[in-house]
Order: structure tokens, then sequence, then C-alpha cells
């Protein structure tokens, strides 16, 4: 075992020397080095700079820190190797280890220090929700939202909640947070101190369900998704029969797989029930769709920290959609939503399109 010098890293240690000697098959996968024309900014190039920092063979600063931050988390180039590397845990780790020590972009750092004014946004919001009939503080079950969500699309929470109150019941709503926009930024211990606070929370409900798929920590052994919570589309894709067709929708309806749902927690086939129920036909697909579905560029805090570089992926991944015929995009990630919209596309969320259903079907 090499004497790592970074030691948030040294459990890294098999994925950081697989990539380091890897000849680069995943290069082309990554959207960020993509749109950068970085060799730097790709898979090999990340990873490789975190090996050598974690051995002490290169030095420790900002400039080479600022690299484990051109990543989105998106997870596509895991699905280019064969050894389905952990590059975006590993790089998650990277900047972990950057934040401890002081070395994290200036808008990760803003965004750290900003958790009490998201915690403050996120409880009132959902105090905002406490007289949905859907809300029950003795449920059985419960429902988180997630911050993308219940901080800033209103909305679409009472969407959500009209969606779980006609396919579930009543529930009970998850105040806490999964950590993933601290551990975004680098704050590692906030991150853990948040997923062990909503896991704790969440601990005797009966049934788990999360609205935002970022929220249930794919991949994660001490997430949402490991400890039994399930999206609320994968609930709805079990009662299809709930659902009534809505005849005036614009087509094309083209389905955007939103990189944690899909190659996070490997679910692509529930949207699509869902949605050609709904449609009467099978949703549009994207050229690259499924485990080859390009990132909206909205992960990883990359609109904030590589603000250029995310608005360059959302712009390719819409020209990808007006190649196909264009109409308007649906997907189930708050995130992904906003950043396409910012980019000038017509974006509907899937929950909104099932709430409208439901009150439409006969079940």
């Amino acid at each position: 075992m090499t004497s790592f010098k970074l030691p948030l890293l040294q459990e890294r240690e098999a994925a950081l020397e697989t990539c380091a000697y890897c000849p680069k098959l995943c290069r082309a996968a990554c959207p960020v080095a993509d749109v950068e024309s970085s060799e730097t900014l790709t898979p090999w190039g990340k990873m490789g700079i975190a090996w050598y920092q974690a051995r002490g063979s290169l030095e420790l600063n900002s400039s080479y820190a600022a690299t484990a931050w051109g990543c989105t988390t998106c997870y596509a180039c895991r699905e280019h190797c064969d050894h389905r590397n952990p590059v975006a845990e590993t790089l998650l780790d990277a900047r972990a280890e950057a934040f401890v020590r002081g070395l994290e972009p200036p808008r990760a750092r803003d965004v750290a220090k900003a958790e009490p004014r998201r915690r403050a946004r996120r409880e009132a919001g959902l105090a905002a929700l406490a007289d949905h009939p859907a809300v029950d503080a003795d449920a059985t079950s419960a429902l988180l939202l997630g911050c993308a969500y219940s901080n800033q699309e209103p909305e679409l929470c009472r969407a959500a909640l009209d969606v779980v109150l006609r396919v579930h019941g009543r529930v009970r709503l998850l105040s806490g947070c999964c950590g993933a926009v601290s551990r975004a930024a680098g704050d590692a211990e906030t991150a853990r101190r948040e997923e062990q606070g909503l896991v704790s929370a969440a601990r005797g409900a009966e049934r788990l369900i999360v609205l935002d798929p970022g929220c249930a920590g794919g991949g994660r052994d001490s997430g949402l998704r490991a400890a039994g919570a399930v999206t609320l589309i994968e609930l709805v894709a079990q009662r299809l029969d709930l659902l009534g067709r809505l005849e005036d929708m614009p087509r094309p309806l083209r389905w955007h797989d939103p990189c944690q749902l899909g190659r996070g927690l490997g679910v692509y086939e529930a949207p699509r029930a869902v949605l050609t129920r709904i449609l009467g036909e099978a949703p549009a697909e994207f050229a690259r769709s499924r485990e080859e579905a390009v990132c909206s560029g909205a992960g990883g805090l990359l609109p904030l920290t590589m603000p250029d570089a995310s608005a360059r992926i959302a712009a390719q991944r819409l020209a990808e959609h007006a190649e196909e015929g264009g109409g308007t995009v649906v997907t189930g990630c708050a995130s992904s939503s906003r950043r396409f919209k910012k980019s000038g596309a017509e974006v509907l969320d899937i929950v909104a399109l099932v709430a409208r259903s439901l009150a439409t079907g006969d079940g």
C-alpha cells in the first residue's frame, strides 16, 4: 500500500491507480472535458492529479485542487470503464481533502457557508406544505422532497404530494437533507452529519419515498437507497392503472434521463412506462439515452464553479434535442429542468404530468 499524504483518499488507492495507468478509454465520456477541450479535465486527468497529490508527488494548491470540481458526478465515465471505476466518488473525496485545507474554489466555499440559509429555506418550504391533505406527522410512510424541489419548486412539491396521496397514501415529510450539496462543495463533515441525521429521522418508516433521485444516494452504503428508499416515479409505475391519458399535450415530448435516476439508481423503465401510459405512446428519445444519456450540466455544483462549461453542456444536449425534432423536454430532476430552461428550452417535470394525469384518471 502506498503511503498517502491525503488520508481521505487512502481508501480510494485502487481506484486512483486504475485510472493513473489506464489508456483513457473513457476520455470521450466526460461532458466537462468535452466542452472544455481539456485533457486535464478528462476522468484520467482529474484522477491522475488526485493520485499524484495523494502520494505527495504533486504540489497541493488551489489550481490543482480545482480540477476535482470539474465533474458533474454524472457517472458517464463509469459506464465506459471496463473496471466501473468510482471516479465521481473519488473526486468527491478529493474535494473533501482540498476543503479541509482551504483550497476549495470560492464558489464552493460560498455554498458550504450557505448551509444554514438552505436549511432555513427548506424548513420554511416544508412548513408551507403542512396543510396539504397528504401530510400527516403520524403517518407510517415518509417522503423526502429534496432541497432542489422544496427550496425552489413549491408548485412541484404540491404536485408531488397530490401524486403520493393518490398512489400511496398519507406521508410524513422529512425535513432533513441528504448532504449532497455539502458533499459537492467539499464539506464532507457537514454532509456526513446531514446524511446521518436524515437516515435517523427516516428510521422506522414502513415506506420511504424520495422525489429527487439525487437525494436517494445511489451507490452509497450510507444513503437512503441503502435504507430501502424508492423514488416517487418508481412508485407511480406500480400504479399505472390510476393514470389517465392527456390528449392535449404538445408533441413531441422527449424524455431526458437524469444522471442520478438513470446511471445513479439504474431506473430507466419506470419513467418511460409512466409517460407511455399518459401519452398513449412511448415518449420521444434522445439519440443518446439510458446509460448513454448526456448530462444536463446541472450536477456537481458545476453551474456555480464552472458556469460557462455548464451552459455549453446544456447547449450540446439541447442541440441533440433539436436535431431529433425538438419539442418539449421532460425530465425528473429539478436541477436539470432549471438548467435546460435557463438555456431556453421548453421543459416539463414528470411529476407535474403525473399529477395532471391522475386528476383525469378513472382509478
